[in-house]
């Protein structure tokens, strides 16, 4: 497996693209769901831990992204500079697991409520702070695991 294959250009592409009809979509996709099937029923698990009262500020929403985000920093970053994982490592953790533990749409839906319950200025808070506290998630814990690494003996 090609340990930078993300970087897509013109060049790879043709190679990547042969690669993956060779192999199949097969194991990707049932990987990926898999993956899914378990972050979404972490994200579950959170939800029911801390519940959202009706009207209130989405905390739980909010913190299943930012720790979603900072989980998608740490994977990229180790798996571009630790080692070169199994190709079904990637759409398992990152697109499955990740992708069904982040919940973007649920964020969506708490800004409409918020909104449609006349709580505005609160809807658009959470809109912005979800926002910056996902990207400065992802982006503290890349550099905090770029620096760990840089810092093991080789």
């Amino acid at each position: 497996m090609d340990p930078f294959f993300w970087r897509d250009s013109a060049a790879t592409r043709p190679i990547a693209k042969r690669r993956e009809r060779r192999r199949g979509r097969g194991p990707v996709l049932v990987v990926t769901a898999l993956g899914g099937g378990l972050g979404a029923a972490a994200r579950y698990g959170a939800e029911l831990l801390w519940p959202t009262a009706p009207g209130a500020f989405p905390w739980t929403t909010l913190g299943i992204n930012a720790v979603g985000c900072a989980m998608f920093g740490v994977l990229m970053v180790v798996s571009s500079k630790v080692r070169v994982l199994h190709r079904l490592v990637r759409p398992f953790i990152g697109t499955g697991v990740l992708g069904g533990f982040t919940t973007f749409s649920t964020y969506v839906g708490d800004v409409r409520r918020l909104v449609g319950q006349g709580q505005a200025p609160v809807g658009l808070a959470f809109l912005v702070l979800t926002l910056m506290v996902s990207l400065a998630a992802a982006w503290s814990a890349s550099a905090i695991t770029r620096h760990l690494i840089a810092r093991r003996p080789a």
